[in-house]
């Protein structure tokens, strides 16, 4: 895996789109820069991977407990009432898996969070305030980036 993490780059629209957080041992973590939804992306950092089956089986377990641990650490710290986890890949082909924490009082609520309402940047201190509430919770397994 080191070799492929050594030659992984961020797809360009996601890096758009999002804020980095940190990385895990197979996946970066992003955060959509949609203040709507405490909405997550993993990443596996692994050059070239479009679908979960190119994974290795080493790999793709470790994919399948980042968004286990992940889904569980973000419903505790922003009390969800659902987690969404779905990994479609149709407009970034990179392997991505979106992990979305919602609340049935939020925008698109019941409906998916896909376009159902124009994102709304977060302010730099909201992001810090989510940095730091991830912090408390990920003291492990996440080497956040500054």
């Amino acid at each position: 895996m080191t070799d492929e993490i050594a030659a992984f780059s961020l797809a360009q629209q996601l890096a758009n789109d999002t804020v980095a957080i940190g990385d895990f041992p197979l996946c970066r973590l992003l955060l959509m820069n949609d203040s709507h939804y405490p909405w997550f992306i993993l990443v596996p950092r692994i050059a070239g991977v479009e679908e979960v089956y190119q994974l290795t089986e080493e790999d793709q377990r470790q994919l399948m407990w980042e968004m286990a641990y992940v889904s569980e650490k973000l419903k505790d710290i922003f009390s969800a009432d659902k987690m969404n986890v779905a990994a479609l890949g149709n407009m970034v082909r990179q392997l991505h898996v979106h992990v979305v924490v919602r609340h049935e009082r939020d925008a698109a609520w019941p409906a998916p969070v896909w376009g159902k309402v124009p994102a709304t940047a977060y302010t730099a201190e909201a992001i810090e305030d989510i940095r730091a509430k991830l912090a408390v919770v990920f003291t492990t397994w996440l080497k956040f980036i500054d």
